[in-house]
């Protein structure tokens, strides 16, 4: 009963504890729910959820909760029909509804709770608690982010001092939050980590032209900045040739925090000014890859955000256009998959 309501609530708290609000935040809430019982109907049920939780500085981290307690006072009619079937104890577990929501993301969560066997008077109210564990939840999103409470399902099992059923067995009991109250348990804006800029060195491969070129630039954000570099390489192996690539943003960047790393979701305009083989010029200035190139740069092993690290991707290179009387055949030595960036990133000086 008052039971089932509780183990909603904590699965309320839970889920709360794992929303970022602001560091060791404590949360103590009151809310009513109506619940059905066997033999003496619809109860209104009084539940106290108290918490405190770890929130991330930034999107991507992580919360968890501590001191999570679910009080439920169960009113002296529901203690009375418990009398009246014999019960001397309650005990059970609950599945509460609570749905998340982090910026664009919405996530439904169904919370496990555990009701603790809880002696039960011969008349007046008495108090129940629930608890359960909370995994540590991942926020992904900047923005608007909030708990909502929704109901919750108890199976609960009444017993006799000798430890035998009563005549209730064990029964399910789905709980409603009663109109006219506030259903969000927490709700708070998760900022948008600062913008560092870190500049860039390492190489990228092309494997069509069987050759690297060194790559130097910055990273603002999700948003990669690189310089002109210069592939050399040799076609049938002994015609040398040279490439100019230009890689440079194409729309909007994207990305998310993945706890201390990051994986940037670049789109990349390619151009080749510079065509050379035998060091006379065989493209166009207009030389350039047809379509943007997808690639997701994502951070390693040892990345930290104060030091910079590791940072690598792949991607392919579409059909070139625009590269004149050779654009077919200058296209065929360039495009293809299994392409990498294999970078690393530090802080510019302060």
């Amino acid at each position: 009963m008052r039971i089932a309501r509780s183990l909603l609530a904590a699965c309320v708290l839970a889920l709360a504890v794992a929303t970022p609000a602001s560091a060791s935040t404590p949360v103590d809430k009151e809310l009513s729910f109506t619940c059905p019982f066997p033999l003496i109907g619809l109860q209104k049920l009084a539940v106290e959820v108290k918490a405190a939780f770890e929130v991330p500085a930034a999107p991507g981290g992580t919360f968890t909760t501590a001191d999570l307690a679910v009080a439920v006072t169960v009113p002296d009619k529901s203690t009375r029909g418990l009398a009246l079937v014999g019960a001397a104890s309650i005990e059970g577990t609950a599945s509460a509804g609570v749905t998340l929501t982090n910026g664009p993301l919405t996530l439904p969560l169904a919370l496990p709770l555990t009701v603790a066997k809880t002696a039960v008077p011969a008349s007046g109210p008495f108090t129940t608690n629930a608890s359960g564990s909370v995994p540590p939840v991942q926020l992904p999103n900047a923005g608007k982010t909030a708990l909502t409470i929704g109901g919750f399902s108890a199976r609960l099992t009444p017993k006799k001092a000798d430890g035998s059923f009563t005549g209730l067995g064990s029964f399910t009991s789905d709980c409603t939050l009663d109109a006219g109250q506030d259903p969000v348990l927490l709700s708070f804006d998760l900022g948008t980590p600062a913008s560092r800029d870190y500049r860039v060195t390492g190489t990228t491969t092309l494997k069509a032209l069987g050759a690297t070129a060194p790559v130097t630039g910055s990273f603002t954000g999700f948003s990669p900045a690189f310089d002109r570099t210069r592939a050399e390489f040799k076609v049938f192996g002994f015609v040398p040739g040279t490439a100019d690539l230009l890689f440079s943003p194409d729309g909007p960047q994207t990305g998310e925090i993945t706890g201390d790393g990051f994986v940037a979701h670049a789109k990349l305009a390619l151009s080749l000014p510079q065509v050379t083989l035998f060091g006379l010029p065989v493209a166009d200035a207009g030389c350039r890859a047809s379509a943007s190139i997808p690639v997701d740069l994502r951070s390693g092993t040892g990345f930290t955000p104060a030091a910079g690290g590791p940072v690598a991707g792949t991607y392919t290179i579409p059909a070139l256009t625009g590269c004149g009387a050779f654009t077919a055949y200058l296209s065929s030595l360039v495009q293809g998959e299994g392409n990498a960036f294999t970078l690393s990133i530090s802080p510019f000086p302060a």
